[in-house]
């Protein structure tokens, strides 16, 4: 049988750059476990969306003019006279509330299956701090159109910072007020320095996650058992069997990607506001304002408590609970599946509170949507700060020492 000659190109490169290795390290020599399941889409789909959100950002920029004067005109002369631009535009506002769509059901599997506990703490802090940049990527980019929302939306958070301390607030804006200086700062951070600190922590959470290894649903660390020539007996190179697998789940994502581009871009309001496609007015604050569906959780939090700075710090806390959770979660086991009804039902409770904060932060501050925020606001901190006694004392199921395909 006759051997295959090593490609000459390949051998060269290889010479320079570790391009096999780390071909054979991050792909067809990682062991990922063998029962993942629909859960496990949401990491690869958050990695293609931001692919998306480069691209169509690229085409946008080539013809976005950073300007109080231009800006609004621009976005217009991009969606009626550039070929493919409504198509471009389109497809990276639909991308930014799909990012939070995946990564917010990302998070989710990683609360089920308890993917933030140890040895994954740092995979875990990573993943939250691409979130904190995600946030901010979409705060900066939501005041480039310039429209009416665009403008008092960032009124309203940047004044925010103003209960922290009028100078912040101040350096924030560039100027006294929201203006040019505000629009060209917000362009320069979303275009090029967040996405820079976006990409490295991508790169450093892929590369945390295959130091590692993948969590699975069982909560099992399969490079606990492997057979004589050191391969986990419950994994699979994910080169080909997941890339294959996540080629179908992209394409279910594109389907209802491009249904929502082509026939509902703005989604009935949820992500593009009517009033932005009115250009900024100073002078005439729109009759509600508020944040687009992604921030509104941490906005209903913000509203729920009377000071402003309380408010602020209320929010502030409810991200940095995110953090801790690898430190706050005393449970013997990982996964949902061998947890007892305790933590069940307290996650349960935390994921009602967050929609019904999100849905709360999207209406106006009456006193009893507001009464009903503080009790949301209430529950979502109670998962946090009493799960260090809940889990210690929940009851568990025993964990099979091999991975299983429930």
């Amino acid at each position: 049988m006759m051997e295959k000659k090593p490609n000459a190109l390949l051998t060269w490169i290889d010479a320079r750059f570790p391009l096999s290795k780390m071909w054979k390290e991050h792909l067809s020599e990682y062991y990922a476990p063998k029962n993942f399941n629909f859960w496990y889409f949401f990491g690869s789909l958050a990695l293609l969306v931001l692919v998306i959100q480069i691209v169509t950002g690229i085409f946008l920029v080539m013809n976005y003019k950073p300007s109080a004067t231009e800006a609004f005109a621009s976005v217009e002369y991009i969606m009626r006279d550039v070929p493919w631009g409504n198509l471009i535009r389109y497809m990276h506002s639909t991308g930014a509330s799909a990012f939070f769509i995946v990564v917010y059901l990302h998070m989710f599997r990683g609360l089920m299956y308890g993917s933030y506990q140890k040895p994954r703490e740092l995979i875990w802090i990573f993943g939250m701090l691409i979130y904190v940049a995600l946030m901010a990527e979409a705060f900066m980019g939501y005041l480039l159109p310039w429209g009416q929302m665009s403008f008092w939306g960032a009124q309203v958070i940047i004044n925010l910072f103003g209960a922290i301390s009028e100078p912040l607030a101040e350096w924030i804006r560039g100027d006294f007020v929201i203006a040019d200086a505000t629009l060209n700062r917000f362009f320069s951070f979303h275009v090029i320095a967040v996405p820079l600190i976006l990409l490295g922590l991508v790169v450093a959470h892929i590369i945390a996650l295959h130091e590692v290894g993948s969590n699975n649903p069982d909560g099992i660390d399969i490079k606990a058992n492997k057979d004589e020539n050191g391969i986990p007996k419950d994994g699979i190179p994910f080169h080909p069997y997941y890339t294959v697998k996540d080629i179908v789940g992209v394409v279910v994502f594109l389907i209802f990607f491009f249904a929502v581009v082509f026939f509902k871009p703005e989604f009935w309001g949820w992500f593009l506001e009517k009033d932005n496609f009115i250009p900024a007015d100073p002078l005439k604050t729109p009759e509600h304002i508020v944040p687009l569906w992604y921030f509104t959780p941490f906005y209903a939090i913000l509203r729920a408590v009377p000071s402003q700075l309380g408010g602020v710090l209320m929010m502030g806390a409810a991200i940095i609970m995110l953090f801790l959770l690898p430190w706050l979660d005393r449970g013997k086991v990982r996964s949902i599946r061998y947890r007892g009804g305790i933590y069940k039902t307290m996650l349960t409770l935390f994921v009602i509170s967050f929609l019904a904060l999100g849905y709360l932060g999207t209406q106006p501050a009456t006193p009893i949507l507001t009464n009903f925020a503080r009790v949301f606001t209430i529950i979502y901190f109670v998962f946090f700060l009493a799960m260090p006694w809940y889990t210690r004392i929940d009851r568990t199921k025993p964990v099979p020492e091999r991975v299983t395909f429930k």
